[in-house]
């Protein structure tokens, strides 16, 4: 059923009354689960935490989600202790064995599209497109991830002999326990895609996903369990970034880490993680990604692929669009579009069909955005948004307006990722000028061009310094990555590995070479 409703990000306007029928069912089933409670598990045994963090939505934040209890460093050492004692069985079982487990997987998240969508809806507020579009995207990258294990057939290669018979060959196999750290942002594939990527190739995991997200963490651990996946191959802490967090990080015996979340964390993370001997540390750590229009562009294909990557999700993504350079000669039409099209947003639950805009996730974000707001009215020009709604409904979640801005160069809103529905717009004269603006950051995540002169968009290709690009993309200047279609992975201060989930190099990072000789004369 689900391969029919197929939603990716760069399909959002699909409309298909099955579909939209099925999603609000399932926000009926959804909104009967509100409150429940977010165990700990491990051993494949649900377990109490140290005090329980009740998760409000921020959709409305008199409702609570889930009741996440908060794991205790004895309890991530015991999780980690037992994905240990297990890694040499689970590696055992062979990688056609985890092929297949991984895959029943990626069908189960497809049973359940709907039901986790309408979780994640109440969860983190994406809309319903956004959130089907995450689960997915989650089955997508578990299903890439075991093909690319069965495409070079568990890694092994026959090398050649130097006389003496016997068995020369070359494995990859895995490190042993591997930690993953996701965000709130995207809850299920930010889990889904790395701990299926360990998991297939022979390692076992220990999942902390973030207090807002906690409830798809545990859904993502039911899955794994209900596809075969053994009790202790796979362990979930949730809990505070201090506590469980904190232990993960500097426990000894975990192996590998994969971590999605702010630059200061994951710089954090990669400097302290290895100690007594290296390990590896796959980071991404968002972006402030720059799209550059051209007066050779097509305004409104720009225009629509800018919104959609400043404001889809409220720009609660590291891909997000959030600064634009424009060339002068064009710049005042290119804003006058961006403005009327921003203007026709109407804020609403993103449990509504026609629902565009989110809510940003919580108090902080809020705060982000205001200063933004503040700053550019001090130093520059709102050019439309610059508010949070206080009346109505939406006024109990956490719901603000698009906002476009001038504001001069120098502004931190040009530096800081920000995390919130809020772009900032400047004219260019020089393509190389804005090349070198866009380029002039401590990320190197995503980009946007249009142009529809060939020799500008291969000079842009050439220079540009980020991992994941995109040329005259409407449905997307800067966001909308898919497995197989577009890997996603960071340069400089967005990512530690240069190797991108969804690509033919992702799940290498989580294997490690060994050279075998069995001599038989």
């Amino acid at each position: 059923m689900a391969e029919k409703f197929r939603v990716t990000y760069a399909t959002l306007s699909a409309d298909n009354e099955e579909l939209q029928r099925s999603y609000d069912e399932a926000v009926e089933q959804a909104r009967a689960r509100l409150g429940s409670e977010v165990p700990i598990v491990i051993d494949g045994k649900e377990e109490t935490g140290d005090g329980v963090y009740e998760e409000p939505s921020p959709i409305d934040n008199d409702l609570v989600v889930a009741r996440v209890h908060q794991a205790t460093r004895e309890q991530v050492d015991r999780a980690v202790r037992s994905a240990k004692a297990f890694q040499l069985e689970w590696e055992r079982m062979g990688w056609r064995k985890r092929v297949e487990i991984i895959r029943r997987a990626a069908d189960i998240v497809e049973d359940r599209l709907f039901l986790l969508a309408a979780l994640m809806a109440f969860e983190v507020g994406k809309t319903r497109l956004e959130a089907l579009g995450d689960v997915q995207e989650t089955a997508e990258l578990m299903r890439w991830n075991a093909d690319e294990v069965e495409k070079h057939e568990g890694f092994r290669v026959p090398m050649s002999g130097l006389g003496a018979p016997g068995d020369y060959y070359d494995v990859l196999r895995p490190y042993g326990v591997w930690a993953v750290i996701s965000p709130f942002n995207f809850p299920f594939a930010l889990s889904g895609g790395p701990s299926s990527g360990a998991l297939v190739t022979g390692n076992t995991v220990v999942l902390k996903p973030s207090n807002q997200g906690a409830l798809l963490g545990y859904e993502l651990a039911k899955v794994y369990l209900d596809a075969g996946v053994p009790p202790s191959a796979f362990h979930l802490v949730p809990g505070r970034g201090a506590v469980a967090g904190d232990a993960l990080v500097h426990h000894p015996d975990v192996d590998g880490i994969t971590f999605t979340g702010s630059y200061e964390v994951g710089m954090s993370i990669y400097k302290t993680f290895a100690t007594d001997k290296p390990k590896p540390v796959i980071c991404e750590m968002g972006g402030k990604n720059p799209t550059i229009v051209t007066k050779n562009a097509d305004l409104d294909k720009a225009t629509d692929g800018v919104l959609r990557s400043a404001f889809g999700f409220a720009g609660q993504k590291c891909s997000a669009c959030s600064r634009v350079y424009v060339e002068r000669e064009v710049y005042d039409e290119f804003v006058r579009l961006l403005k009327e099209k921003t203007e026709r947003i109407v804020p609403k639950s993103p449990l509504e069909r026609d629902a565009y805009l989110s809510p940003v996730i919580n108090e902080n974000a809020l705060k982000t955005y205001e200063e933004a707001v503040e700053e550019a009215r001090k130093r520059g020009t709102i050019i439309v948004g610059g508010e949070r709604i206080t009346d109505g409904e939406l006024a109990r979640g956490n719901f603000v307006m698009p906002t476009i801005a001038e504001v001069p160069e120098d502004s931190w809103i040009w530096k800081k990722e920000l995390f919130v529905p809020f772009v900032a717009v400047a004219p260019f004269d020089e393509l190389d000028e804005a090349i070198e603006k866009a380029n002039d950051t401590e990320y190197g995540l995503t980009a946007g061009f249009f142009s529809e002169d060939p020799a500008e968009v291969d000079e842009w290709l050439d220079r540009i310094q980020a991992g994941v690009v995109y040329v005259n993309r409407r449905a997307g200047a800067t966001t909308g990555a898919w497995p197989g279609v577009q890997p996603f992975g960071g340069w400089k201060g967005s990512g530690t590995t240069g190797k991108a989930g969804g690509g033919p190099y992702y799940v290498l990072q989580y294997l490690r070479e060994q050279s075998r000789t069995v001599v038989t004369e």
